[in-house]
């Protein structure tokens, strides 16, 4: 039953009362995500229901006394990865804190979901085709969207839709971004690289992030 909050008295001297929801805070997100994909056993892309995992990101309004003891960040990098939750074989949570003018480079998902919700800041997301590197060198990557991302936006991409490359278009502020990655395919085996010039991928053994602060 929703809480309720006195207001001031009416002229009948009656109080009146204002029926208010509790807020959807971040450990309530990441409970609701661990109970979507279950306690045990590993989990197909295919198995996702990535509408309503964005829902679900949708649905958490950016507070900062909620993330802020995941928050560290390393000035010597374009951007820092930090462990929020880690649900085994089913998915990586993660906060990302991005430098002024950096990001990252093009790069697919490994055959998984991705979902981005912007904490603080903005983010500007550029999806590219995915180029085919069978038939020789695939040549510059086309672009397919280029989207500027500002605080509470949710962004999806997944090799379906293409490579993305997310970048801080700030000169002097940080960008802060919440992560789902589900199943945890790049954390668990890697995932590719693009040169934006000649299309041509590289692998990258695995995508690491800063263990969660005790």
């Amino acid at each position: 039953m929703p809480a309720v909050v006195p207001l001031l008295p009416l002229s009948t001297g009656l109080p009146a009362y204002k029926h208010y929801e509790p807020q959807y805070n971040l450990d309530d997100l990441v409970r609701d995500i661990k109970t979507y994909l279950g306690e045990s056993g590993g989990i197909s892309s295919a198995d996702v229901d990535n509408e309503y995992l964005i829902s679900l990101a949708q649905k958490y309004i950016s507070d900062p006394n909620d993330w802020a003891r995941y928050f560290y960040n390393d000035t010597s990098k374009n951007y820092t990865r930090n462990a929020i939750e880690n649900i085994n074989q089913k998915a990586n949570i993660l906060l990302l804190v991005w430098n002024p003018g950096k990001g990252s480079p093009v790069h697919d998902h490994a055959n998984a979901h991705c979902i981005m919700k912007i904490l603080a800041g903005t983010l500007q997301e550029t999806v590219y085709r995915i180029p085919d590197q069978e038939s020789g060198p695939p040549g510059p990557l086309e672009i397919k969207s280029d989207t500027r991302h500002t605080m509470n936006d949710v962004a999806y991409i997944s090799d379906d839709i293409g490579l993305h490359r997310v970048y801080n278009p700030s000169s002097d502020q940080v960008a802060v971004s919440l992560h789902l990655y589900t199943p945890p395919n790049a954390a668990d085996y890697g995932y590719n690289v693009y040169n934006e010039a000649t299309g041509k991928a590289c692998f990258v053994p695995q995508a690491k992030s800063v263990p969660q602060k005790e």
